[in-house]
């Protein structure tokens, strides 16, 4: 391919043989083909690697071998060897639908610096729908006003992201920890100027037994990147404007600390305390009010 491409698709890949050719076969076969893929082989050592071989002559397809130093650092580096105006990032164990990419060129006629689109849930023989509200062009602020209320907000590979603004920001995945989509995709929606939401599910999100997000052997790290990424947020989000954002920490971290198990919840219990999430909590309707006074109450905090 000589002509710059107006999408790159970033696919890390690390030991996903049994979902890989489901991942790639949905992107070579889309509807649009105005594209370019980056996929970083991040050290597989099953039958991966196998698998990509099988693409190597697909002239849309550049395939960079690295040794294993994790997602965020996979997904930096087909940043840097992506040429279009648009990234997207794709999971290699999920998959898009074939007419994703001809349904967001329809959506970039006023070169917005993000596109959110909707995702399927996929576990194992039953499909999850989510739907949203969609919305036309805004700020990165009122956007996030709106997008707050639903589920998988931080979720990368949901947002179609103009490469300039992405440059101009100086945006990268922080290397080594876990929920690393947690720590950049709100700081993404807040410096954005213009982005809008589409009524369409172009993502289907697959759930697999043996992935980094149900290892419960993983539960402390996970747990104390949450709270330095929380931290940081505190920091980057100080302004009055951002509140929404800080609400959106503290909520998700609060679901993260009771998704723990009790010898855990013990551990963390008093810095959770210290580190004031529980002052960041939204209440704003009635129902929000109630579990801040729960959660007050489980942390033994006064009303």
């Amino acid at each position: 391919m000589n002509k710059k491409p107006l999408f790159s698709i970033i696919v890390p890949v690390y030991n996903t043989e049994k979902y890989l050719k489901k991942c790639l076969e949905s992107i070579v076969n889309q509807t649009f083909d105005d594209y370019e893929v980056i996929i970083v082989n991040d050290g597989s050592t099953d039958g991966s690697e196998k698998i990509l071989e099988q693409y190597k002559q697909n002239e849309r397809i550049k395939i960079v071998k690295e040794k294993n130093q994790g997602l965020s650092v996979a997904r930096n580096t087909g940043v840097d060897k992506s040429s279009g105006n648009y990234l997207l990032f794709i999971d290699s164990d999920d998959y898009i639908e074939l007419n994703l990419l001809e349904e967001l060129y329809k959506n970039i006629v006023d070169e917005p610096d993000i596109v959110r689109y909707q995702l399927r849930v996929i576990d194992k023989d039953t499909n999850y729908d989510y739907y949203e509200h969609a919305f036309d062009i805004t700020d990165g602020i009122m956007a996030f006003n709106m997008l707050e209320q639903y589920k998988y907000i931080d979720v990368a590979p949901l947002y179609l992201i103009n490469k300039t603004f992405y440059r101009n920001n100086n945006f990268e995945f922080k290397k080594n920890i876990y929920h690393e989509d947690f720590d950049l995709i709100p700081k993404i929606i807040s410096k954005a100027k213009k982005i809008k939401s589409i009524n369409f599910i172009g993502y289907n999100y697959v759930i697999r037994n043996n992935s980094i997000m149900s290892d419960r052997s993983k539960e402390i790290k996970k747990f104390e990147d949450c709270l330095e990424i929380y931290k940081n947020s505190k920091d980057y989000f100080q302004e009055k404007k951002y509140k929404e954002f800080m609400h959106f920490y503290s909520s998700s971290l609060m679901c993260k600390y009771f998704s723990l198990n009790k010898e855990i919840k013990k551990k963390y219990k008093e810095k959770v305390k210290y580190l004031g999430i529980l002052n960041y909590l939204d209440t704003s309707t009635f129902k929000r009010k109630l579990k801040k006074i729960y959660y007050l109450f489980k942390f033994e905090v006064g009303i």
